[in-house]
């Protein structure tokens, strides 16, 4: 299910598909607005990079389109790519290429390839001139991976699990930079992701993927402040009504209850604590828990 809805999409997926034989992409739909940040999450093998992959054709894909600002890849290869920056864990250089070097390459690669702004972005980021990429922290990689984006001025910024093995302190950097870049109206991430604490503070939206399924992607105001978890005994479990249920997991002297109306729950059920949710909970309800 996909409740995200604008005529400016960054990105359209429509019931996109792969299959590997023993684990296979199903028709999934994915949209990301302009102006918005989109975050990806699921459990390992879920098919998060996969998508991506297929997405950018780095994979063929067996069914299913995907547009870019209104056009897929194959209307305009060389225009389209300048509008996206993909960035996965590792840069895709030559680990001996120092800063200036890298620059040269990307200036004949990319029309919109813009100096000045690659300069800022070495002086901001701290990148230094003479080091090779080989020599770089995790955390420096992922800031050159980025100053390359910003400096061909891509709109959207596509990201696999950019800030996975850094420290506290270069993951806040990172989400620093992600939100400077959502300043303008027209730029859009995508952002798969296992840390869902970085989504809590920047994303909008929050999709869901489970063995190569769309489960959801919802607002994620919608999952943090309407969603709840009911704690009742299996006594009280009985009185909860079905609709009240999105997902339970049954304990040894507890049960949870995902609800997706924590208000109304409230309502209905005074006695029983319903505490807020992160969203690592929600994904681990959809996934360990049972569900209608």
């Amino acid at each position: 299910m996909n409740t995200i809805s604008n005529t400016a999409n960054a990105l359209e997926i429509r019931g996109l598909r792969k299959d590997f034989g023993d684990f296979s992409l199903q028709d999934v739909d994915l949209t990301v607005p302009a102006g918005s940040v989109v975050g990806l999450i699921g459990e390992n093998g879920a098919g998060k990079t996969t998508t991506i992959k297929t997405a950018m054709e780095l994979l063929h894909r067996d069914c299913g389109s995907v547009k870019f600002y209104g056009k897929e890849l194959a209307e305009d290869p060389n225009g389209v790519r300048e509008k996206i920056s993909v960035v996965f864990d590792t840069p895709h250089f030559s680990p001996n290429l120092n800063m200036k070097q890298a620059e040269a390459i990307c200036s004949s690669i990319y029309r919109s390839w813009d100096s000045q702004t690659w300069e800022d972005c070495m002086r901001k980021f701290n990148l230094p001139q003479k080091k090779p990429l080989k020599d770089f922290s995790k955390g420096m990689k992922m800031k050159f991976n980025l100053a390359v984006g910003l400096s061909h001025h891509a709109n959207l910024l596509i990201l696999d699990e950019p800030t996975s093995g850094l420290d506290p302190v270069m993951r806040d950097d990172i989400l620093d930079i992600f939100l400077d870049f959502m300043q303008d109206e027209s730029h859009a991430i995508l952002l798969s992701s296992h840390i869902t604490t970085d989504l809590e503070k920047i994303a909008d939206y929050i999709a869901f993927l489970h063995e190569g399924k769309l489960i959801f992607c919802l607002p994620k105001d919608q999952l943090l402040y309407q969603y709840g978890v009911i704690r009742c005994s299996r006594s009280d479990f009985a009185k909860i009504r079905p609709e009240d249920m999105v997902a339970w997991r049954m304990e040894d002297y507890q049960c949870s209850v995902l609800t997706c109306d924590r208000q109304g729950a409230g309502r209905r059920y005074p006695e029983l604590v319903i505490d807020a949710p992160t969203i690592d909970e929600i994904m681990l309800f959809y996934v360990k828990g049972e569900r209608k």
